[in-house]
């Protein structure tokens, strides 16, 4: 499949197969970056008075600009229990409830305060100037939030504002990491010059917590049938299994005969991408699956660019965004089209904007390079260059 073609199936897969576990309720220290399960009424009109947006004071507009007699203040968390009549105002603070008769704010900087406490100004205003109206931000009983949305700082303060304590969201889900060769040591071991760590595990429970998910590590499956199918097994009582590793078309490289020994449905085992081509997507036992790359690269790509989208959708929320954005690029970019590929850059803001700049690598086991990185390229499967100053487009690491 084409990159395109790719996520597409994931998404549509994933939304059409996937069952929602019961919600729990979580305080609001508890709840940014959860995913909410209820719809958020706001339970009174916000604000609930007309309110001001300026220090100042509250006049009928008709009575300005002219000399004002001060009646009273009011501040925020008061309330000015007369009425503002011909000829008279009342000194206000921001946030403050506006007094009845008044329909206009003048800003302290534009009066002048006489001797005998009255104000003057020369400043014209139109009704309703520097006033918020009452439920201009929402009326009671209108929905504010709906389910599906990952809630983040702005969410948890309009939470708060309605009362919504504590909030109904949906559960993490649970997302099995499986890394597979018997070239694989522990990442405490030192390994011989033939193995390597198990670094991909630890990426991969970083991208899964990032992405809203609960990592559970499993214990390296060898280059073994019996083995791989044991640890598959132990995967598939989390909500979603990742294995890296042992998908390519290798002597060992078993997890495909081991899915389908399961009784796997596979909904796509190659994609056209750079890198991480041979990746794979299925369902066994109810419960979806991928087989990622062995090389870290590859596998922290299509974590991002795949499975990120079905543990986003695992795990409640209404839609799966890749967040990509654009950039010029800060020198020529070449590439083979055939394959859509994701390459490690940099992005600088400077007072110009984004700058782009592709950064050298050995591949997709330079794992250094990656680090130097703060994003990928996109480059697109049908287009050889880019010359500098060109826009590309740029997924954010």
């Amino acid at each position: 499949m084409t990159f395109d073609e790719a996520r597409a199936c994931v998404i549509e897969r994933v939304t059409a197969g996937r069952v929602l576990p019961p919600p729990e309720e979580v305080v609001l220290e508890s709840a940014s970056g959860r995913v909410l399960a209820e719809n958020i009424l706001a339970d009174r009109d916000l604000p609930a008075l007309a309110r001001s947006v300026r220090d100042g004071f509250a006049v009928r507009a008709v009575d300005v600009p002219g000399k004002l007699a001060v009646i009273g203040e009011v501040r925020a968390g008061d309330c000015f229990e007369g009425t503002v009549r011909p000829g008279e105002a009342v000194e206000i603070m921001t946030g403050a409830p506006v007094p009845a008769g008044a329909n206009a704010i003048i800003m302290v900087e534009h009066v002048t305060r006489g001797a005998d406490g009255s104000i003057t100004t020369d400043r014209a205003a139109e009704p309703g100037q520097f006033i918020n109206p009452q439920g201009c931000e929402a009326r009671a009983g209108e929905v504010l939030l709906t389910p599906g949305k990952r809630l983040g700082f702005a969410d948890i303060a309009l939470l708060a504002a309605v009362g919504k304590v504590p909030v109904a969201v949906c559960p993490k889900p649970r997302v099995a990491l499986l890394a597979t060769g018997d070239e694989i040591v522990p990442a405490t071991e030192k390994p011989r010059d033939f193995q390597i760590r198990n670094s991909n595990v630890y990426s991969l429970a970083a991208q899964v917590a990032r992405a809203g998910g609960i990592p559970v590590i499993l214990p390296v499956a060898k280059d073994d049938s019996e083995d791989t199918m044991r640890r598959v097994e132990q995967g598939l009582a989390s909500d979603l299994l990742l294995l890296s590793g042992g998908v390519s078309a290798g002597k060992y490289d078993i997890v495909e005969r081991v899915l389908a020994d399961l009784g796997a449905e596979f909904f796509f085992d190659r994609v056209l991408i750079q890198p991480g081509q041979p990746l794979v997507f299925g369902r066994v036992q109810d419960k979806f699956f991928f087989g990622l790359p062995g090389n870290p690269a590859s596998t922290m790509v299509t974590f991002e660019l795949f499975a990120r989208a079905a543990l986003e959708l695992l795990g409640g929320e209404a839609r799966a965004e890749l967040p990509l954005m654009l950039a010029p690029l800060t020198r020529d970019f070449r590439h083979k089209t055939g394959l859509t590929r994701f390459l490690p850059a940099t992005v600088c803001w400077t007072g110009g904007g984004p700058q782009l700049t592709p950064i050298g690598w050995s591949g997709s086991g330079d794992v250094p390079a990656l680090t130097r990185a703060n994003a990928f390229l996109v480059a697109d499967a049908d287009r050889p260059e880019w010359k500098a100053g060109e826009w590309m487009r740029v997924l954010l690491k």
